[in-house]
């Protein structure tokens, strides 16, 4: 491998690990303060949805307190091994970056530790304005950084000025319409993740009839926000991917694995046996009509191939080869779309049964069996959309004005070796205690003893003073 494929792999690495955090603690910072709404409407200080906040709570600290650290060194990286992309772009990515730190993330730190540490000690509404401010603060993060990735998508507001694209209008950055599909999508997936993350938990302590009272209803609540967050994810991936059709149509071609220019009505592509070296398919499974749909919600319509793409950007950016790795990026598609179509027919047969079956929805046991079992669904779904909306529009960083080539840094291979190295053990280090402390903590419950939490994590009583009836065997049992 070159330094250029080892810089790639190594900022792919970064950003797969550090949205492991990020997606969950989006989501869940909304997630939690709807929680704390309801405590707050229904004023259930010490009651069973005080405690459903706490617990959850304590999760969310967690991940925001292990996954804070790993954005650092993705932001480290555009100097160590892109600099000459933040050369080119310094002007223009710099601004969302700085507003992300100014507008959000001190947002988020300050409030945070007040909700958090000030539970005991402050007004129940000042508790619930903190936790609110730090869920908007996670949105505004969010949005900043999807703003920054969307122009090197879309670059709109620019001129190039002795080889450097310079900011002239603010405002065509911020209203880029591929910038608000993203947010969208990433917001509809964040919450996707958080319902999930919610369920599995709820479902693993009604499996076993712990907590009843809290857990069945923390299990509706994450039903909502994964049904929500399935519908919204798919309905603006599936614009952003119509969009592609006019601004990235290499992008779209590679996620259809269409090598020539398609018919009208145009097929889709379910499965496909591609051949990169010889740009064609050995073999491919297609389903009439469904092309047409997919890019122009019609039946009738055509899309172009790589291979007459391919020469018209030669004829644009000059000699070359413009197509995108066409394997993983048509794979990754079809796996992020069908995790998504399962998840959100999971989310709506938990509705079905709720709305059938009332409070035996508790009950369910093989759907609460099957929605522990497929908590880590939605992070791979994830996963496989950034891999295609990344990796598609290679091999541009800043789509049509500056290439990966172009792009990395002058380090030698050895150099960014032993930095990806140390990358991976670090990070996957991270990614096991983050998995461990919210194991340990999402296991114990809300009824623990001391020795169920970690010493690193200690978990606070949820239980009131006067204690509270667990539903296991003995309901008349102190715990």
């Amino acid at each position: 491998m070159n330094v250029i494929d080892l810089s790639r792999f190594q900022f792919a690495s970064t950003s797969i690990f550090h949205f492991f955090f990020v997606s969950l603690t989006v989501g869940l910072a909304f997630l939690i303060a709807v929680m704390e709404t309801i405590a707050f409407v229904k004023k259930d200080r010490g009651g069973r949805y005080d405690k459903m906040t706490n617990f959850f709570g304590h999760l969310f600290l967690i991940n925001f307190a292990v996954g804070v650290v790993t954005g650092i060194v993705q932001e480290f990286q555009f100097g160590m091994n892109w600099s000459e992309y933040s050369r080119f772009v310094g002007n223009i990515f710099g601004v969302p970056l700085a507003l992300e730190v100014l507008m959000a993330f001190f947002l988020e730190s300050t409030f945070i530790g007040l909700w958090w540490f000030g539970k005991d000690r402050l007004p129940a509404w000042v508790r619930l304005a903190s936790i609110w401010l730090v869920a908007i603060g996670t949105q505004i993060s969010a949005f900043w950084i999807i703003l920054a990735n969307a122009w090197m998508h879309h670059p709109v507001g620019y001129r190039i000025e002795n080889g450097q694209a310079l900011l002239t209008s603010f405002s065509a950055v911020v209203f880029n319409y591929k910038a608000w599909l993203f947010t969208f999508h990433v917001n509809g997936s964040a919450w996707t993740i958080a319902g999930f993350f919610v369920l599995a938990i709820s479902a693993y302590h009604l499996l076993r009839r712990r907590s009843v009272d809290v857990f069945s209803r923390s299990l509706r609540i994450g039903l909502v926000f994964a049904a929500i967050g399935t519908v919204l994810s798919a309905s603006s991936g599936h614009l952003a991917a119509q969009a592609d059709v006019y601004d990235q149509p290499m992008k779209f071609a590679a996620m259809e694995a269409q090598w020539e220019d398609s018919e009208s009505p145009a097929p889709w592509s379910a499965i496909a046996l591609v051949n990169e070296q010889e740009r064609r398919n050995e073999a491919s499974l297609e389903i009439p009509y469904l092309g047409s749909v997919l890019a122009y919600n019609n039946i009738e319509g055509s899309y172009r191939g790589l291979n007459s793409l391919n020469e018209e950007f030669q004829q644009t950016y000059g000699p070359g080869n413009y197509i995108p790795p066409v394997l993983p990026v048509y794979w990754s598609f079809r796996l992020m779309v069908g995790i998504g179509m399962l998840l959100l027919l999971t989310a709506f047969l938990g509705l079905f049964l709720w709305w059938r079956r009332r409070d035996g929805l508790d009950e369910t046991r093989w759907y609460l069996r099957a929605l522990v079992w497929i908590v880590p669904l939605p992070w791979l779904a994830n996963f496989f959309g950034w891999i295609v909306t990344e990796m598609g529009r290679q091999p541009f960083m800043v789509y049509g004005l500056l290439t990966v080539e172009q792009g990395v840094s002058a380090n030698s291979v050895g150099e960014v070796l032993a930095g990806l190295v140390g990358l991976w053990v670090v990070y996957l280090g991270l990614i096991g205690l983050d998995i461990y402390l919210l194991s340990v903590t999402a296991r114990a419950g809300i009824h623990h003893t001391p020795s169920a939490q970690i010493a690193a994590a200690p978990a606070p009583d949820y239980a009131d003073d006067e204690g509270f009836r667990d539903t296991v065997h003995d309901p008349g049992r102190r715990t």
